[in-house]
């Protein structure tokens, strides 16, 4: 890979950085191909149990690559007009999906720039954590198309709310980390240039749980948002919680309460 660096460390956190600084890490073809490949192999990576999502240099990332530079997508060369950008949305949309359906929590440290596709990736992730010079944005409607893409129209409601997202999808307006915070996107408004910093941390703390209860709650929750009532997300959870009694970490946690000592969990 030449445009993402991935890094796991011992603590069972995996470090994948956007690597473009030069053009802010904006979603090249390459870009979008080395972060679908990272994710690939992270999905199966049983020492990473949770993925750190960051940019280098001054921002997250700037959105689609408008450059002109030729990065053809997989698929796209000899077809029509319809079928090369249908092809090429396709793949922006996988490196999304990517992110989103990693089984392991994804955290997004963000500073700088993530509009566009660096807003969709960030709102990908399970956590956040942005500096209030952040700069946000469902910019796509400025470029003459819709706000709806790559997955904004899905995650962006589901992290402010239907009435503020209709506002900023509409608008195309940028939103700085301060506003992010206060609209409940973000996990924690980090101080300037330490936003990787406490997004390890948080992700520290997710690290530190078990492997059957990490990839059942984000698998879990995933499903519970989308359930058509109460009733079909209580169902899900009775089963979860009654496959995860036979893995042993249950009555591990209650001999490790009662003899006032960490757990020492097993894997799933």
């Amino acid at each position: 890979m030449t445009t993402v660096c991935t890094e796991l460390r011992d603590d069972g956190i995996a470090v994948v950085t956007l690597d473009r600084p030069d053009r802010l890490n904006a979603l090249s073809v390459t870009l979008l191909t080395d972060l679908k490949a990272a994710f690939a192999v992270l999905r199966h990576e049983r020492a990473a149990r949770v993925v750190v999502l960051t940019g280098e240099g001054r921002g997250f990332c700037a959105g689609t690559d408008l450059s002109g530079a030729r990065d053809p997508a997989p698929d796209a060369q000899g077809r029509g007009p319809v079928g090369q950008i249908y092809r090429t949305q396709q793949h922006v949309a996988e490196a999304i999906l990517a992110v989103h359906e990693c089984p392991k929590p994804v955290v997004a440290a963000v500073h700088g720039p993530a509009v566009g596709g660096g807003l969709a990736l960030a709102l990908a992730a399970d956590l956040r954590v942005a500096t209030a010079s952040a700069k946000f944005g469902a910019v796509f409607i400025n470029v003459g198309l819709s706000s709806c893409d790559v997955g904004v129209s899905y995650l962006l409601p589901r992290a402010v709310g239907p009435t503020r997202a209709a506002e900023l999808m509409l608008t195309g307006r940028h939103f700085s980390g301060d506003e992010a915070f206060a609209f409940g996107m973000l996990n924690e408004l980090a101080p300037e240039g330490e936003d990787l910093d406490r997004a390890l941390a948080l992700a520290g703390q997710v690290a530190r749980q078990h492997e059957f209860g990490l990839e059942f709650t984000k698998s879990g929750l995933h499903a519970a948002i989308d359930a058509p009532s109460l009733r079909h997300a209580m169902e899900l959870e009775n089963r979860t919680q009654a496959l995860g009694s036979f893995g042993g970490n249950f009555g591990e946690a209650m001999a490790a309460f009662v003899d006032k000592r960490p757990p020492e969990w097993q894997p799933m």
